[in-house]
């Protein structure tokens, strides 16, 4: 019987490395979470893969080649991470040191970029060419696809959707500008914005679960809901999506989120219907699945 070709996939970030080994049918092999280090992160990356290599092999399966997914501004093409805050990196050219460590096809791509593929492939998004993933976690982002292929930048950049400024001279953002989306609504901003009007030190979710019983953390997150839908509008606009699809651990409101955030989008919208807005079916688990979509890629 013929070894299972296999590959190796990590979903960098900035606390955590998530990694597997993945059959080409999707299905994981094993996996792997290590917390990120606050030094030598390349290193515990590549010790990562080497492990996950080493298991691999020991079960009999053929490593065809490995996929990693990276925070930051990233020329996909060349592998060169040029900025990532939350790893500390500048100008790292991932992709050579990858292929020198591990002498294997590997591929690099965007972290937010790689999950919308594995949503288009596999997930909610299955079967779309125009829609837009937004992660709403700690911060936001958007995995941005248009007419069948990502919406990348000139530089890299595109799908900064938490620096939009929605809020002209809103509350400042740690980037440096003011009113951005993500000051209002993300995981962190919710509850800066809860606490800073007086309420308890509580998370998101926590505050989440007092709607109807708080009037504090039911004027948050109106506010929150209403900043979303203007910035989703917004996109709407411009990109003419044909679904959206929330990740990250905002998406897990529910009811609180996805009813009345379509309200408001109905609302603002004139002239046309919003696109249907659904949640992730891939969860935490979508940018990983991307780079083992990319790694098959690139050992094919």
């Amino acid at each position: 019987m013929s070894a299972l070709p296999v590959v190796l996939a990590v979903d960098l970030g900035g606390t955590a490395m998530k990694g597997a080994v993945v059959a080409e049918d999707g299905a994981t092999v094993s996996e792997s979470t290590r917390a990120t280090p606050a030094d030598g992160i390349l290193t515990a990356l590549v010790g990562m893969l080497d492990d996950l290599r080493r298991a691999a092999t020991e079960d009999g399966h053929d490593v065809v080649g490995a996929g990693v997914a990276t925070p930051g501004m990233l020329d996909e093409q060349r592998g060169l991470v040029h900025y990532a805050s939350n790893l500390g990196w500048r100008d790292v050219p991932l992709l050579d040191i990858l292929r020198s460590e591990l002498s294997l096809p590997v591929a690099v791509g965007h972290d937010v970029r790689a999950a919308g593929l594995a949503e288009r492939n596999s997930g909610a998004a299955r079967g779309y060419g125009d829609f837009a993933l937004v992660p709403i976690g700690t911060g936001v982002a958007a995995a941005l696809v248009s007419s069948g292929g990502a919406v990348t930048g000139a530089t890299g950049a595109a799908g900064e959707f938490g620096h939009i400024p929605v809020i002209p001279g809103g509350e400042p953002c740690t980037c440096g500008q003011r009113g951005c989306l993500e000051v209002y609504m993300s995981g962190a901003g919710v509850a800066r914005r809860y606490r800073a009007a007086g309420g308890e030190a509580l998370s998101t979710r926590r505050i989440v679960e007092r709607l109807g019983r708080d009037p504090l953390a039911d004027r948050i997150w109106s506010e929150a809901l209403d900043v979303l839908a203007q910035g989703l509008n917004i996109l709407t606009l411009l990109l003419d999506p044909g679904l959206v699809v929330l990740g990250g651990g905002v998406s897990h409101a529910g009811d609180a989120l996805f009813g009345p955030l379509g309200e408001r989008m109905s609302a603002g919208l004139a002239w046309r219907e919003r696109p249907p807005v659904v949640r992730s079916a891939l969860g935490g688990d979508a940018g990983r699945a991307g780079a083992a979509l990319l790694a098959f890629d690139a050992a094919r």
